[in-house]
């Protein structure tokens, strides 16, 4: 169990600064890579995203912090956190393809692709975000070491970021489209939705 727990912990480490890292150079620049295509762009922005990774691994210890260890409560509270992740992500496949889920129609030139409004997208704008906080918080109460809380509680202001950057360049790719969407669907949470009458674009 030990050392299942340390794996998990390092895996959140190491994998989850890159792979949101990664998106902070796309979207605020996703015109300018738009003219390399979606091949050459990952092919370029692997550098860093690695290096990250591996400043981060080779600084494991350190940055995990203190070994909290086995709580009963926290495997609890993860089980029903993984049933509900898995949920959101049966829902969500049906619609976001990998294809798109890699950003290939963001970062193509000819291919804009196709705004997202049914299925589960119909009831928030970002169910990938959901379900990504939702399988980190299982890992990471799995995991129960002291870097790895940090880690999480840092994801929050973290992805919201990545929304607001990604939001801009949605409104880029969809114009008036993404507007009226925006008045209709909330940000995250389907039950946070406003008077729509009141209601602004807030994406």
């Amino acid at each position: 169990m030990e050392s299942a727990r340390y794996f998990i912990a390092v895996l959140m480490l190491v994998g989850v600064p890159p792979s949101i890292g990664l998106w902070y150079f796309i979207h605020p620049l996703a015109r300018r890579w738009r003219r390399i295509g979606p091949l050459a762009t990952y092919l370029i922005l692997i550098w860093p995203a690695g290096g990250l990774g591996w400043l981060l691994w080779c600084q494991r210890d350190a940055l995990l912090g203190a070994n909290l260890g086995t709580q009963p409560l926290l495997m609890v509270a993860a089980a029903p956190a993984v049933v509900v992740g898995v949920s959101i992500a049966h829902r969500r496949r049906k619609f976001l393809t990998q294809r798109v889920l890699m950003g290939v129609p963001e970062l193509s030139r000819d291919d804009k692709g196709q705004l997202l409004t049914q299925g589960i997208y119909a009831t928030t704008r970002n169910p990938r975000y959901l379900e990504f906080l939702v399988f980190v918080f299982a890992y990471v109460a799995f995991a129960n070491y002291a870097g790895t809380w940090v880690l999480y509680f840092l994801t929050f202001p973290a992805i919201h970021l990545v929304v607001r950057l990604e939001e801009r360049e949605l409104r880029d790719r969809f114009g008036d489209e993404y507007e009226d969407y925006c008045r209709r669907v909330p940000r995250y949470l389907p039950w946070s939705r406003l008077n729509p009458s009141r209601r602004t674009a807030s994406r």
